[in-house]
């Protein structure tokens, strides 16, 4: 090698070796300050790290070419090659050691991120177990509560009302066909031959639409002088009750004055002038009953029922179950013996599912029942094939086996579990879980024995079997001694006693007063345990359903005698004198005469004031019946 080459070497090397130690320094005092940092660091950063790798990697391959490019101008020396090795080593140590130290940077983050949580589970787990005991104690205040809402909840479901199921015309015409209800309603539609006597001439009115009666083209149309009024919400439920306007109120009085000298004439004179006053409705209602004309009286409920309901609130909406209207209001006791008579007398004519749906109604609106809807609406729904129903009924309803013990559940659950067990055994899937329906009518006889011989006489059962089991001594009382308990069975057996004429119910009931019978002959300390079961279930010594009539619930009418009800009529002079001469039209003869007379009163009903020859002057009267 040339001195001159050697010259030119080192001094290459003398200028390259101070700019790489101070390039060293500087990145020493980096690496420091790096580690010496915060551990956050900024996440932008992070995306700079690949433009500085390749960066790097430049300079690297630009050290390369230059090494390679003094190996082919001069021979190297080992001390410059070990030198420009020496340099390329400590140039990836750097970049290992800005790795590293962004990794630790990063991993630190992700430490510190997970020593926050750590530190706010600790947190979370302190102030649990500091507030253990008070979270306890309101959790069963929570769970009592919903439990609480869960139970008013299915009560109220269970009675909402199927709209479509109100009306008897369209059970009517599920049973009969719609051929037949229109024939029916087109024979009774025309004019008899004492209406055409009467010359009389029906005038139509738009009238509102209802749901629980369909009103007649011919009924007047209802005015505002009864009105409803919203009270509070309650545990749920909205309260109503009704309200008299003060001309209606003016009327509320003058029939308290004619009720209470029982004069018939002037609750008659009040409907002239008041046609859908409510009381004198009913009253009138009634009086039709008792003297034999059905048709009328079940014709004037539907006209109260339709004023009752041209007066509800907007927000009134008792076909879901939501609303109250609490008998101790006067004003509210109307719609309750317009909807108890309305449902007797759907189930005369054979519309036991539209009664099903109005005893629902009747229950719903007070929780009090101050009807005693609940002894009939099993009933209901036994005549109507609502098994199904008549059991969820029964859990739902109150939430509690309380109205197990009643008689009228007590025997139609177990007549709805019979009926049931026959569905499922053609469908092959009885449910075992439940008791057979064998063992709840041993149940309720062991509960209630007075009804095997009250129903004996009243269905009557004429199986000699029977008089055998009426020998033993459970059977032989027609009482239990408890006044409650044998005034619920007389209601039963009034307003049951037709379901036990069915040859199946008979057998099933045979069966299960033999099991009662032989179970007692074999443990006669069953007896001592069921009288402990009824006195627990009725404990009160007196009545407390002495306000419901065995009558009410009865499907006879007892009609009174026509003699007994002249004291309700004014002196024929002074009904001449008030009226003027009236002539009696032609065609009436084998009605009842004061049915006749009272129909007369009405303002709807006009009768022609010409002779008996039945011309017909006054073809501007109007007949609105």
């Amino acid at each position: 090698m040339s001195a001159r080459l050697m010259k030119r070497i080192l001094n290459e090397q003398q200028h390259h070796f101070p700019h790489q130690l101070i390039e060293e320094q500087e990145e020493e005092n980096e690496e420091e300050e790096c580690s010496t940092a915060p551990s956050t660091i900024n996440p932008f950063d992070l995306l700079n790290d690949n433009d500085s790798e390749h960066e790097q990697q430049g300079d690297e391959s630009a050290d390369e070419t230059s090494v390679r490019e003094d190996d082919k101008v001069g021979t190297s020396s080992l001390k410059d090659s070990t030198q420009v090795s020496t340099s390329n080593a400590k140039s990836k140590k750097k970049k290992n050691k800005k790795k590293k130290s962004k990794d630790n940077a990063v991993s630190g983050k992700r430490g510190s991120e997970k020593e926050l949580d750590l530190i706010l589970e600790d947190l979370a787990l302190n102030a649990n177990s500091s507030n253990e005991q008070h979270v306890l104690t309101e959790g069963k205040a929570v769970n009592a509560k919903d439990k609480s809402k869960s139970v008013k909840q299915d009560a109220v479901s269970i009675l909402q009302v199927d709209p479509k199921h109100l009306s008897a015309e369209n059970e009517l015409i599920r049973i009969f066909g719609s051929k037949v209800v229109k024939s029916f309603e087109n024979t009774n539609n025309q004019p008899s031959s004492s209406r055409q006597m009467r010359g009389v001439r029906r005038v139509r009115h738009n009238l509102k639409k209802t749901v629980l009666v369909t009103p007649a083209n011919t009924w007047l149309p209802c005015d505002d002088s009864l009105s409803m009024q919203f009270l509070e919400i309650k545990n749920g439920y909205n309260y109503f009750r009704y309200v008299h306007s003060p001309s209606y109120s003016h009327y509320q009085k003058s029939f308290e004055a004619a009720k209470a000298i029982n004069d018939i004439n002037g609750i008659a004179s009040i409907l002239q002038h008041r046609p859908y006053h409510i009381d004198s409705l009913l009253t009138m209602a009634e009086y039709f009953k008792v003297v034999g004309e059905q048709q009328m009286s079940a014709d004037t409920i539907a006209r109260c029922l339709y004023a009752l309901e041209c007066a509800w609130h907007p927000m009134f909406t008792p076909l879901q179950g939501n609303c109250q209207l609490k008998y101790k209001h006067d004003a509210n006791k109307p719609i309750f013996t317009a909807l108890f008579t309305h449902m007797k007398n759907l189930d005369r004519r054979g519309c036991h599912r539209s009664a099903l749906e109005v005893c629902k109604l009747l229950l719903s609106l007070d929780s009090d029942d101050p009807m005693g809807a609940i002894f009939c609406i099993d009933y209901f729904a036994l005549r109507s094939d609502e098994y199904a129903w008549l059991e969820k009924f029964s859990e739902a309803y109150k939430s509690d086996t309380s109205i197990w013990l009643l008689p009228n559940f007590s025997f139609s659950l177990a007549i709805c579990r019979f009926y049931l067990e026959r569905e499922a055994s053609e469908d092959a899937c009885v449910d075992s879980k439940k008791s057979s329906s064998s063992d709840l009518m041993t149940q309720a006889l062991m509960l209630h024995p007075s009804v095997i011989k009250k129903l004996v006489t009243k269905v009557p059962l004429k199986d000699r079997t029977w008089t055998e089991i009426l020998k033993h001594a459970f059977f032989k009382s027609e009482q239990t001694g408890i006044p409650s308990q044998d005034h619920l069975i007389n209601i039963y057996v009034e307003r049951n006693y037709l379901i036990w004429r069915l040859p199946d119910l008979q057998r099933l009931l045979i069966g299960a007063a033999k099991q009662v019978v032989e179970t007692l002959e074999s443990n006669k300390s069953e007896v001592n345990d069921w009288s402990c079961v009824r006195k627990e279930a009725f404990s009160s010594e007196k009545n407390e359903y002495g306000h419901l009539l065995v009558s009410d619930f009865s499907d006879s009418v007892a009609a009174i005698p026509q003699e007994n009800l002249q004291q309700f009529m004014l002196d024929g002079n002074q009904i001449a004198i008030q009226q003027g001469n009236v002539h009696a039209p032609r065609g009436v003869a084998n009605r009842n005469a004061l049915a006749v007379y009272f129909e007369s009163m009405l303002p709807w009903v006009n009768y022609e004031e010409g002779g008996p020859d039945g011309n017909q002057p006054g073809d501007d009267e109007q007949d609105n019946w």
